[in-house]
């Protein structure tokens, strides 16, 4: 059976049914840099706009390894883990990680989101993407709680999890970011191609559902509705507190009873995903403004909003014994913190990505410094790199997601540069980003098919492209 856990694949070892990739001579020695991606007629979806834009950006970046890795990368969503049909007349798309064969609404949102630019040059590709929005709609309609669905009602290996399993999920872990990342997807998508087919009742109705979720989830009056146990020897794969997690004093926060990494949280107010609750919740206020004239609701998610930043305000930021004012990574409203960065976006790290924070605001800045150093438990420095990791992974194991955020959210270029030679140097001759790969021993990696980081790393080389293009055409 497949998990999100997929473990160390070493070298040209096969491992969980994935032979780790190799070049067209069966060695890595040609360094010939033959396409990885599946052949013309096995792509799960072609966009035109997409391979012109991967044509023009090959040809600007001088070093032959990372234009490979571009083209092998960017597209690998659309062309391996896409499923578009027309369902009662709407588009309709599904959206698997990559080696899951299963939905996550963050990983789908994020996979998708650096097509969302040519939307209105391509309209396929217009009716792909509306076809995701219009799949998470279902999915939350089918569970706010749930973080990962199947493909229709056939069940899971964790159908016997301890909490409220339907055929239709694949897993049942509840994560804010679970909620934010539609909305960041839908308002996104609105604002570029200025679509409204989207935003019908379901949509209306999923979207009063995701703030009576994270209303629950404030946990004023009692815990709510949802808990969640497994049967596991992985401590971060079940729920303390007998499935509600530790105690939180009430502050007006979100719980959120798992990580981005799909690790259970220690403090259940988790601190970069309240942040990222009140971006998608201004956003939302906004697309029901604009798009409904609902004030009544709209001033609803205006005032959560305002509600979970103050609190944040309060609570959130803390001094450090090396840093001075940064953000804690989870807190418990007694004063208790956590001072750790992972990966997962999102995180603290992220939290300019997602646009919670400006990239020169001094508390981020500083919280940035404490995520990119040893104070931070989670950071790893070897011989082959070096980044932010996450316990999903245990100790010693960096994510190239997070190696290309350190990227995406600075403006320095030598920085930058620095972060493209480490994705070049650790991608194990297979082309693509993994989940994470161990600081000495790029060879051992997890997740040969991860394609969220693969489109990540697209993401970046185009952002390059657009802002700094001069990193392409001197790195080498």
């Amino acid at each position: 059976m497949t998990t999100r856990r997929k473990f160390i694949q070493t070298g040209s070892v096969v491992a969980a049914g994935l032979s780790v990739g190799l070049n067209a001579s069966g060695d890595f020695s040609g360094r010939s840099y033959t396409s990885q991606r599946p052949e013309k007629a096995k792509r799960k979806f072609t966009s035109p706009l997409v391979e012109e834009t991967i044509q023009r950006v090959k040809n600007t970046i001088k070093d032959p390894e990372l234009a490979w890795m571009f083209e092998n990368c960017y597209p690998n969503t659309l062309d391996t883990t896409v499923q578009f049909s027309m369902k009662n007349g709407r588009p309709d798309t599904f959206v698997i990680t990559g080696d899951i064969h299963a939905m996550w609404l963050r990983d789908s949102s994020a996979q998708v989101w650096p097509y969302v630019q040519f939307a209105n040059k391509d309209e396929k590709l217009k009716q792909l993407l509306a076809g995701v929005i219009n799949r998470q709609t279902q999915c939350i309609l089918i569970d706010p709680y749930a973080n990962a669905f199947n493909d229709g009602p056939t069940g899971s290996q964790w159908e016997k999890d301890l909490t409220k399993m339907r055929p239709e999920l694949h897993e049942r872990k509840w994560e804010i970011d679970s909620l934010c990342y539609p909305i960041r997807l839908a308002y996104g998508y609105w604002k570029k191609t200025g679509d409204v087919s989207c935003f019908n009742k379901s949509w209306k109705k999923a979207m009063k559902l995701v703030v009576q979720t994270f209303k629950e989830q404030q946990r004023k009056k009692n815990h709510g509705p949802y808990k969640f146990q497994r049967m596991t020897a992985v401590q971060s794969d079940t729920v303390a507190g007998g499935g509600y997690g530790n105690p939180i004093n009430p502050t007006g926060l979100i719980c959120s009873t798992f990580r981005p990494s799909d690790d259970s949280t220690i403090f259940s107010f988790l601190v970069p995903s309240n942040f990222f609750a009140v971006v998608s919740l201004r956003q939302l206020a906004h697309i029901f403004r604009q798009v409904f004239d609902e004030q009544t609701f709209s001033g609803e998610c205006d005032r959560l909003a305002d509600e979970v930043e103050k609190a944040l305000e309060m609570y959130a930021v803390q001094s450090h014994l090396n840093f001075g004012k940064i953000l804690a990574f989870e807190i418990d409203g007694y004063g208790n913190r956590l001072y750790m960065d992972d990966a997962g976006i999102p995180g603290l790290l992220s939290t300019a990505y997602l646009g919670s924070f400006k990239t020169e605001d001094p508390v981020y800045q500083a919280t940035r410094k404490f995520a990119l150093s040893a104070s931070n438990p989670y950071y790893f420095e070897g011989k082959a790199g070096k980044g932010i990791g996450s316990p999903h992974t245990g100790t010693d194991m960096i994510w190239p997601m997070s190696i290309i955020m350190q990227a995406l959210t600075s403006k320095d270029t030598n920085e930058i540069t620095d972060c493209l030679k480490i994705l070049k140097s650790t991608h194990n001759e297979t082309g693509f980003m993994h989940e994470s790969f161990q600081k000495d021993q790029p060879q051992k990696f997890t997740r040969k098919w991860f394609a969220w980081t693969n489109t990540l790393f697209g993401e970046l080389i185009l952002k390059i492209y657009h802002e700094n293009p001069q990193i392409l055409k001197d790195i080498i």
